[in-house]
C-alpha cells in the first residue's frame, strides 16, 4: 500500500499531559478510516495535528512523501490540502450560506467571486442545498449547517477531508443527513479520516477502524474484525459503553 499520508511516531503534550503519545498511522489515497475509543483518547488532538492546526512535539506527518510538519513550513497551503470539519459548524452568522461557503476559496486562492459562483451551486445542488444558498445560519437546522460546513471545506478541492465528531451535536434525527454526505465522498474516494461515535456508520462505511486510547491506535483492522472480535480487552470495554 502506497500511502497518502503517513504518521510517523507523533508526540503532542500539553503542558504535562501527554495527548498523543508515539502515534504511527498510514493512510491509503482513497482509504476511510474512522478513529474510535473514549473521549480524551486523542481523536480530535490527531485530527488538529494532521491539518496543521496544531504543532506536534515530536515525529513526522508526510503527505506525499513530503514531510509536512518541519519547523519553518507554511501551514496555508496544506490548509488547501487537507480539509477539517468540526463538531461545531463555525458559520458565520452575519453571511448566507453561499457567502460562507465562497469566503476561503475568494480569499486563500484569490479566484473571483463570479468564477466560483457556478462550481460553488454545483457543490450545493450535489449534497441537496441549492434552495438554502440565500439563508442565513440561523435559518438552517443543525444538519443543514453541519452540511454547509462540509461543502465550505469541499470549496478548497482538499485531497484528504478530517471530520471530528461531526454529528455529535445533531439531534437525533438530522444525523442521517451528514451521515448521507460522508457516503458520497466515499463513493466518490475521497481520502477521510473520521472521529465518531456512529458505530454502526463505521460498521457500514469504514475501510479500517483505529481505536484509540491514551493517545496511542491500541489495535485497528477491518470494521468485522473490530466490531465484531475485537483482541484486546480495552477495546471491548469501550464498545460494550457504546451500545
Amino acid at each position: 500500500m502506497t500511502a497518502k499520508l503517513r504518521l510517523v511516531d507523533l508526540v503532542k503534550s500539553y503542558a504535562a499531559n501527554r495527548v498523543l503519545d508515539g502515534l504511527s498511522l498510514d493512510v491509503a489515497a482513497g482509504e476511510m478510516i474512522c478513529l474510535i475509543g473514549p473521549s480524551g483518547s486523542g481523536k480530535s488532538t490527531l485530527l488538529r495535528c494532521i491539518n496543521l492546526l496544531e504543532p506536534i512535539d515530536d515525529g513526522m506527518i508526510v503527505l506525499d512523501g513530503e514531510d509536512i510538519s518541519r519547523p519553518g513550513l507554511d501551514p496555508r497551503p496544506i490548509h488547501k490540502r487537507i480539509g477539517l470539519v468540526f463538531q461545531s459548524f463555525n458559520l458565520f452568522p452575519h453571511m448566507t450560506a453561499e457567502e460562507n461557503v465562497m469566503l476561503a476559496p475568494w480569499r486563500v486562492s484569490g479566484r473571483a467571486r463570479a468564477d466560483l459562483k457556478g462550481e460553488i451551486t454545483s457543490l450545493f445542488e450535489r449534497f441537496g442545498l441549492v434552495d438554502r444558498m440565500k439563508h442565513y445560519p440561523d435559518q438552517l437546522s443543525g444538519g443543514q449547517q453541519q452540511r454547509v460546513a462540509i461543502i465550505r471545506a469541499l470549496a478548497m478541492k482538499p485531497e484528504i477531508m478530517l471530520f471530528d465528531e461531526v454529528t455529535s451535536a445533531l439531534d437525533p434525527e438530522l444525523v442521517g443527513e451528514v451521515l448521507d454526505v460522508l457516503r458520497q465522498l466515499r463513493a466518490q474516494h475521497m481520502t477521510m479520516i473520521l472521529a465518531t461515535h456512529e458505530m454502526n456508520f463505521a460498521r457500514e462505511a469504514a475501510d479500517r477502524i483505529c481505536v484509540m486510547d491514551q493517545g496511542n491506535i491500541i489495535e485497528s483492522g477491518r470494521p468485522d474484525e473490530i466490531l465484531n472480535a475485537p483482541r484486546l480487552d480495552r477495546t471491548r470495554s469501550f464498545l460494550r459503553l457504546t451500545h
